[in-house]
């Protein structure tokens, strides 16, 4: 039945992730936090010890700093980390943006965390590998953040092969070389395995992807019950779910990025002109609406700004206020001097539009 199962899968599938996000957006918004241990969460010194780790970068990870932890333990871990609160509104706001990027390369992709999602490239007539280094390359140029990413035939595989080479690597499991691939693996490296499950295996004498082959079906359900088999078909490099396709995306934007940098209101006031009319063709051309605008500025000193402004009905797709409202952002944020490198303009919360307006006097 194994055998049967293990039909050979078709599927070029890549896992994106992007290396430490919430922490690596506010290095590369303060390069003062590049050379420091950086936790993501609140300093328990000013919140009676209370807090958790969102995410910390490598630096603090190799202190044993970790997602999750309670921020007093990491402070126990690492005395001279530095914290800095969270700003989700911000980290969204990048997410909506590197998304907006994956819509380049396709449309069959499943979101997993603001951080990291699915790929289905099989449409895309290019290589997978080359797929995956075009899409860093962009993520890099209009974001300035690395990623990595696994490339393969299915989910599982995928996301092993990002885990395999970060930060800022890119790990190819072909068909003809996932089963050594996953025979190779550390167990404690295998999905789903926790603290918990590893100590489980350590007591079997399990310790690697080998062992966990040699172990039948029955067996492992007898230890894990249904995750046993996960783990069955995990040491077998087959995975059998699809890349869940979401049918509305979750942002539509334009950027512009300028080798020369502007200077002078009236350009801006052009490009944020250009983007709106841009962005609109696009949600008319997708029949979509949405409930988010958000300004994106960056200036000569890599210095990036996003701001956003929610209506709790949808903005009505007109390039001109659209471009106005930008405007009255930008002039907020630069009201004297300014040297900008990007400009763009995102709409998010999207929602499908139900119906089309219709002027009283087309009839007429």
């Amino acid at each position: 039945m194994a055998e049967f199962l293990q039909a050979k899968d078709n599927r070029r599938i890549l896992h994106v992730d992007i290396d430490a996000f919430y922490a690596q957006v506010e290095m590369r918004d303060n390069p003062a936090l590049r050379k420091v241990p950086l936790g993501i969460g609140r300093d328990p010194d000013l919140h009676h010890g209370h807090g958790v780790i969102a995410t910390a970068n490598y630096i603090a990870r190799r202190a044993g700093v970790h997602s999750a932890m309670e921020s007093i333990e990491a402070k126990r871990a690492c005395p001279n980390l530095v914290f800095v609160a969270p700003d989700f509104e911000k980290y969204r706001a990048i997410s909506g943006q590197i998304h907006q990027i994956f819509h380049e390369f396709t449309d069959m992709i499943e979101p997993v965390a603001l951080d990291e999602a699915y790929l289905d490239v099989t449409a895309n007539k290019m290589a997978a590998p080359t797929l995956a280094a075009q899409l860093r390359h962009r993520i890099w140029q209009e974001t300035q953040l690395t990623c990595s990413v696994g490339v393969s035939y299915n989910k599982v595989l995928a996301k092993l092969g990002s885990e395999h080479h970060k930060p800022n690597g890119v790990t190819v499991i072909p068909h003809e070389l996932a089963q050594d691939f996953v025979l190779n693996l550390p167990i404690k490296d295998f999905r789903g395995v926790g603290k918990k499950t590893l100590e489980k295996f350590e007591k079997m004498g399990v310790t690697d992807g080998r062992d966990l082959y040699a172990m039948s079906l029955d067996e492992l359900r007898v230890q894990f019950g249904s995750f046993g088999d996960v783990l069955y078909w995990q040491a077998r490099a087959t995975h059998f779910s699809p890349v869940k396709d979401r049918s509305v995306r979750q942002s539509v934007g334009k950027e512009s990025t300028f080798e020369l940098a502007l200077h002078d209101r009236s350009e801006v006031e052009m490009t944020f002109k250009t983007l709106a009319e841009k962005v609109v063709l696009n949600m008319k051309k997708k029949k979509l609406l949405g409930r988010t605008l958000t300004v994106k500025i960056r200036d000569d000193d890599f210095k990036t700004q996003t701001k956003g402004m929610t209506q709790a009905v949808p903005f009505e797709l007109d390039a001109a206020f659209l471009a106005r409202q930008a405007m009255l952002i930008f002039d907020e944020a630069y009201p004297d001097n300014f040297s900008i490198r990007l400009l763009g303009l995102t709409f998010s919360n999207i929602v499908e539009q139900k119906y089309e307006a219709v002027s009283l006097f087309d009839s007429l």
